[in-house]
């Protein structure tokens, strides 16, 4: 690694609905991760449970002290390295709705900060079938960005990435330098726009960007398009699984000089309108 970088890595997993596997697989991929010497290791959305049947998500949420989140707390501390934990089911308002929370741990096995997940997929896949995840999940209403030893991290999940606002702001307000995209996308619409669109949020915000995969079959009636990436200010691929629907480990060195380099010689972040300016501009 150069002395201006510092090494990421990002987890592809096929979880389903029993706990203990899911944290074996994760605990043996921070080992990998370790191994390669990365100061973060990235998982994908519902990395800790994916249901089988309506309601047994709902049903095994828990608060973020609760010992589900606490075993991956322990997990961290033990490795000394960091978590990005991409959509944990997290306890909602009331009994019948969860959050859907992208939860960091220092290599402390702290908790550092925690986002739930705004842009919910109700969606009529095309050729698919319908997801209405509103139904027993509650948005967030918060942005979020935190600091880690790999830079500057913007926190959002899966759905988030149709909407360019939220990381808009995530690099110009919260001067965000990695963006972190754990998610499950369906096959259908994985295949059409997963890499087009990670790769159009790291041009047009000038950062890395992370992207942990769900892959494979979890059961019977729930598939995930996989794809792991890591893409970096220029909107190249840097790290990639070379099995699509494998569990494993992809390592990518973020280059600090590099995201200086980009945003110096396309300076959008001076050349960009303030909202005001487009609410005043006539149509």
């Amino acid at each position: 690694m150069a002395s201006n970088s510092v090494r990421v890595a990002a987890a592809q997993m096929t979880s389903i609905n029993d706990l203990a596997a899911n944290f074996a697989t994760c605990s043996r991929l921070v080992k990998e991760a370790v191994a390669a010497e990365a100061k973060l290791v990235c998982f994908p959305e519902s990395f800790s449970f994916i249901a089988t049947k309506n309601g047994e998500s709902v049903k095994l949420t828990e608060p973020l002290d609760g010992p589900i989140m606490q075993r991956y707390c322990s997990l961290a501390r033990e490795s000394g390295i960091w978590l990005s934990l991409g959509g944990f089911q997290e306890k909602g308002s009331d009994d019948a709705h969860l959050r859907n929370t992208h939860v960091i741990i220092d290599d402390s096995g702290n908790i550092r900060s925690s986002y739930s997940k705004i842009h919910l997929f109700d969606v009529d896949v095309p050729g698919g079938r319908v997801y209405k995840e509103s139904s027993f999940t509650e948005p967030g209403k918060d942005i979020v960005a935190v600091d880690s030893p790999v830079g500057r991290l913007g926190l959002s999940v899966c759905y988030d990435l149709r909407f360019p606002e939220l990381y808009q702001q995530l690099r110009f307000q919260h001067e965000a330098q990695i963006l972190l995209v754990p998610s499950a996308f369906t096959t259908i619409t994985g295949q059409a726009h997963w890499e087009i669109l990670l790769r159009a949020r790291a041009i047009e915000t000038q950062c890395y960007v992370i992207a942990a995969a769900q892959a494979g079959k979890h059961n019977e009636n729930r598939e995930s398009y996989g794809d792991t990436l890591i893409i970096d200010p220029w909107g190249t691929v840097v790290g990639r699984l070379p099995d699509r629907i494998s569990t494993g480990i992809t390592v990518a060195d973020i280059d600090f000089s590099l995201i200086d380099s980009v945003r110096a010689k396309i300076p959008i972040a001076k050349q960009r309108k303030p909202i005001e300016f487009w609410k005043s501009s006539s149509l």
